[in-house]
């Protein structure tokens, strides 16, 4: 029964690990172009959350079609919050940008909370389900996993296929001397960091698709958490570690959630979340560049 159970909850795990990675390649891509470690990715997740909130309960527009909405607004988000406060910071210490990332996300929350409320939130798209012998998925759950999976792929498509995306990728080995070679490396800069937060933006959507449930302005610290962990798990500075990171710590975090539910007198999600840090820093101490190098 215990094995039954194990391997159901890995399946959830798998569909939540891609939900995870994709959700963390937006945090990946701007530390590796710009350097900048975005302490406030949860915030910019939450956001996502809304915009698929309203646009169900206002508008009747089912989630998967707010993933190109949560793009545009998270563009223009990223867009914005780039040419207003992170383009004076690009040579500025860490702890600037630490700080200014921080601040963005915290007037994130507060704006939507002064909009929307702090009350906790969800909706019910229900279109059925599936039923794998040893665990039942909802088909919900399955789009959260083909957008993410998709979403992956043409990242990498864009990047390696596109002027734009070899522009990026060379300000990522040099940034001088793609200068020298007439890059506009302030347009590469916005647009990475735009992206990022694209990408962020709209893992808000494929997230809720998974948990419906519990939307409010103050979601995204346990998101920031995790994605730390699993930007570090598959290297810092390579989205598609990210992702790969993502499937592994969703399988890790759902197949030791049943293994804790066994212990006496614990609580297992709180376990779950201890493992994360523990992961955290045994990859720190064995492994500091991750299980992929930024490439």
């Amino acid at each position: 029964m215990i094995f039954e159970q194990l391997a159901g909850n890995l399946i959830q795990g798998l569909v939540l690990g891609a939900i995870y990675g994709m959700a963390t390649m937006g945090l990946s891509l701007i530390f590796g172009v710009l350097k900048v470690v975005n302490v406030g990715h949860g915030a910019f997740i939450m956001v996502g959350a809304f915009v698929t909130l309203w646009l169900f309960d206002a508008l009747g527009i089912i989630p998967i079609f707010a993933i190109p909405a949560a793009l545009i607004i998270g563009l223009a988000l990223g867009f914005i919050c780039y040419y207003t406060v992170m383009r004076r910071l690009i040579k500025a210490p860490e702890l600037a940008s630490l700080l200014a990332t921080f601040a963005l996300g915290v007037l994130l929350e507060e704006i939507i909370k002064l909009i929307f409320g702090s009350e906790f939130r969800g909706y019910n798209w229900a279109v059925g389900k599936i039923n794998l012998g040893i665990t039942v998925l909802p088909f919900t759950k399955l789009y959260a996993c083909l957008g993410s999976i998709a979403i992956a792929v043409l990242l990498y498509l864009w990047f390696n296929k596109t002027r734009a995306g070899t522009a990026m990728r060379s300000v990522v080995e040099d940034s001088e001397g793609a200068r020298v070679c007439g890059v506009n490396v302030d347009g590469v800069y916005a647009l990475s960091f735009a992206l990022g937060i694209g990408l962020t933006v709209t893992s808000g959507v494929l997230l809720t698709m998974f948990i419906p449930v519990g939307i409010n302005p103050y979601m995204g610290g346990p998101y920031t958490l995790k994605a730390f962990v699993i930007a570090v798990l598959g290297g810092l500075a390579s989205p598609y570690g990210a992702f790969f990171g993502g499937l592994v710590f969703g399988l890790i975090e759902n197949g030791s959630y049943t293994l804790f539910a066994l212990l006496p007198n614990v609580e297992p999600f709180a376990l779950t979340r201890f493992l994360s840090f523990v992961m955290l820093l045994l990859i720190l101490l064995m492994r500091p560049t991750g299980l992929l190098r930024a490439k």
